[in-house]
């Protein structure tokens, strides 16, 4: 198994603007490799993609550095400014960089993916050979679509299923724009994040399915991929609990579709070799 969407980070070394607020207090403190490891262990996960948490290059030189010394992490998704003139500099990074992600959700401008500026350097992430991790809103799904069929040559994850809005019981606009993207075939979906998107005291497996079961039907097997959401998850669940309640919603694959959405997807997307770890990029 291959968890493709977790974080680390230490609010006493940097500051993280989206942890504001008493509701985050259960996960405002350190979390660690060796609190990686021991939850990965547990679950039975051999290896794993690290995301970025801020806007930050000099978290993603920390991430790959992890990464390079800890045989559990298989690749860093980083952060890059996008706008920048050089972004293809900025991506021949030493480490096992697999992808980009800036957290367009936290961006006011509902088109900020189609922007000049930001399209050349999502250009160069493409040309670099690595994937784009989609953190949008339900709003900014349409430019999602939109820059998905600028940019076909360039392979898209939208993590967390584009956050549905599970607590409140709602679908539309959610379920027409991520059927729309995922008709674009450079698109995968991470299977993430769901948990807090739902009660964090009182969500049950059953309140996860009917989202769960659109994602899958409208990208399909092979283009799902699980990810834990660890630490955030905490909030509302433990790394066990999530993991068993994606075997549970994807209980009705076969055995290889199963197989392909918690391992071998991840190792598509990513450019992860059948031990998990990044091909060499020269």
């Amino acid at each position: 198994m291959i968890d493709a969407h977790h974080h680390l980070w230490d609010p006493a070394r940097r500051d993280y603007p989206w942890m504001a607020g008493a509701a985050l207090d259960p996960i405002r403190r350190p979390y660690t490799v060796d609190d990686l490891r021991a939850v990965t262990k547990a679950a039975g996960v051999h290896a794993t993609v690290l995301v970025q948490t801020v806007s930050s290059a000099e978290e993603t030189a920390e991430f790959l550095a992890i990464a390079a010394e800890e045989p559990v992490i298989a690749g860093v998704v980083g952060w890059v400014d996008l706008e920048a003139p050089d972004v293809a500099d900025r991506l021949a990074v030493p480490g096992p960089l697999v992808g980009v992600r800036h957290q367009v959700e936290t961006e006011p401008d509902e088109e900020w993916l189609l922007r000049p500026a930001v399209l050349a350097g999502l250009d160069a992430v493409a040309s670099a050979g690595l994937a784009y991790d989609l953190l949008v809103r339900v709003d900014q799904l349409p430019a999602a679509t939109a820059l998905a069929g600028r940019l076909p040559q360039l392979r898209l994850v939208l993590d967390h299923a584009a956050k549905p809005p599970i607590a409140a019981g709602e679908w539309e606009p959610w379920a027409s724009g991520v059927a729309e993207l995922a008709a674009r075939e450079n698109v995968v979906c991470k299977l993430s994040g769901l948990v807090t998107e739902a009660d964090w005291t009182g969500w049950e497996v059953g309140h996860l399915r009917r989202y769960v079961d659109h994602v899958l039907d409208v990208f399909g097997p092979s283009r799902l991929l699980f990810g834990s959401d660890w630490p955030v998850c905490e909030l509302a669940a433990s790394y066990e609990l999530v993991v068993d309640a994606a075997v549970a919603l994807t209980g009705g694959l076969t055995d290889a579709e199963r197989l392909a959405v918690f391992e071998h997807n991840a190792r598509a997307v990513y450019g992860l070799d059948a031990g998990g770890e990044p091909p060499s990029r020269g």
